[in-house]
């Protein structure tokens, strides 16, 4: 099973670089709306309140996330506004991609926007300064089975 999460992931992250070779230097998120990946393995290894986990990436790889698929078009924000259609503002959201590092990510900023447009407050964006793969799944933390 692993073999197969590194394998899309290495897939997925090709994609995410091929279809945008430019760096996005502008964030609009701020450091300390970022979630590190042992904090959240953390909450979700203990059975916490779970926020609710939204992958915006190729692929929902985390234990218990929701995946939408790439918000980077018209199509995946639709997805991502009726996910978050039934939530309160002030619902724990974390999102992730992982895809790629974020200077390069396609989808992280759109996902951002969109939270900010439908007014939520309480939204994080977890850390995977390199990837799903080497930020999480080598770390052996909790993932989606297949």
């Amino acid at each position: 099973m692993k073999t197969l999460l590194v394998t899309y992931t290495f897939i997925a992250a090709i994609l995410c670089i091929s279809f945008n070779t430019n760096a996005q230097t502008n964030k609009n998120w701020s450091d300390n709306q970022l979630l590190e990946p042992s904090e959240l393995a953390g909450i979700i290894s203990a059975k916490k309140e779970l926020p609710l986990i939204i992958s915006i990436g190729p692929g929902a790889y985390i234990q218990n996330s929701v995946s939408i698929g790439m918000v980077d078009n018209a199509e995946g924000i639709e997805k991502l506004k009726k996910e978050l259609a039934d939530h309160p503002a002030n619902t724990k959201v974390v999102i992730y991609c992982g895809c790629c590092p974020f200077e390069h990510c396609p989808n992280v900023r759109p996902a951002i926007e969109t939270l900010k447009e439908m007014n939520f407050t309480n939204y994080q964006l977890l850390n995977l300064s390199h990837n799903i793969k080497i930020d999480w799944i080598d770390k052996g933390y909790p993932v989606t089975t297949l």
